[in-house]
């Protein structure tokens, strides 16, 4: 239930208690860094507010009421516990400034997230200073929306088509899906364009459900075949771009994957890039947080300056 307006501010109890302790306005003035003319007014106005006399003024000093005296107790023990949460409330954002738990796709976490830690603590080395601690998760997007939206993590790194409802956001990198094949499959050696028809139709090796790719696909195929369009089940449901990769190589079927996973692979020939000329297979990397447009000060808002200036190089 809320307070009472009769409840004085903290500051009045910390006031009150050092007149209890010291004897006098002046002294207590003099604890506190204050005129004994600031000590008085908060005195009176404590008094007035709360409708009970708690010091009477003597020659010899402040001598405390009856009720003086055990609301002089209850402030004792109510500064001690704000005390301790101050104290508290200090590590916390010590904590927040020094360490950020992440939450990120598995496309980031695999392809990106490397190379920004390093460059982080790199670019920390040069200033003599310390890098955040990055405790990451590596997982899909849905569950780091999730894991984002309970406060299990500070921070997340998605790849779904569209920025998530309710949570801070910016993009801090962008991608493209393509469709791979083994170089003997059919259609590495048709000359006419795969459709986007076909693919729809065609069983591919394929993400779980919700995750950014699979996502970001099923949203580019409804874009050229509208919202009805059903695509066929996965031929493999896998978690990772490992298997995604080990399982195409083995001529389980086509697959939809990020060109940053396979680019490797794509340069030496081991798999093959075919043309889908009527979808839009571009795509945005997104972070998020819990709050508004601006990230929240400390390890999360320095982690995202960093990379932001890595990606506008």
């Amino acid at each position: 239930m809320p307070l009472s307006p009769r409840m004085p501010e903290l500051a009045s109890f910390e006031v009150f208690l050092a007149i209890a302790e010291t004897g006098g306005l002046g002294r207590a003035a003099r604890q506190l860094g204050l005129t004994q003319q600031a000590v008085s007014r908060r005195l009176a106005y404590m008094e007035a507010q709360a409708g009970v006399a708690l010091a009477v003024r003597t020659t010899r000093g402040s001598q405390l009421t009856p009720a003086g005296r055990i609301v002089a107790e209850w402030a004792a023990r109510l500064l001690e516990l704000a005390n301790e949460i101050d104290a508290g409330l200090g590590s916390l954002r010590k904590e927040g400034r020094e360490r950020v738990r992440v939450a990120a796709s598995q496309t980031i976490a695999e392809q990106l997230m490397p190379h920004w830690l390093l460059s982080l603590q790199d670019e920390a080395t040069r200033r003599g200073g310390t890098a955040p601690q990055v405790i990451l998760t590596a997982t899909n997007s849905e569950h780091a929306i999730a894991s984002v939206r309970d406060g299990a993590d500070d921070l997340g790194f998605v790849e779904n088509p569209g920025p998530p409802r309710g949570l801070g956001s910016c993009v801090v990198g962008h991608d493209e899906l393509v469709i791979v094949v083994p170089p003997g499959h059919k259609w590495a050696r048709r000359s006419r364009p795969v459709t986007a028809a076909e693919l729809a139709q065609t069983p591919l090796v394929s993400r779980e459900p919700h995750s950014g790719i699979r996502d970001s696909l099923i949203a580019a195929l409804r874009q050229v075949l509208g919202d009805d369009m059903q695509q066929a089940p996965p031929v493999l449901e896998l978690t990772s771009a490992a298997a995604m990769r080990a399982a195409v190589l083995a001529g389980a079927g086509p697959a939809a994957m990020s060109r940053l996973a396979v680019a490797d692979d794509l340069a030496v020939g081991r798999l093959r890039a075919v043309a889908i000329p009527e979808l839009d297979l571009g795509r945005k990397f997104r972070a998020i947080w819990v709050g508004g447009r601006i990230p929240p000060a400390g390890a999360i808002r320095d982690l995202l300056s960093h990379i932001t200036s890595q990606t506008t190089r």
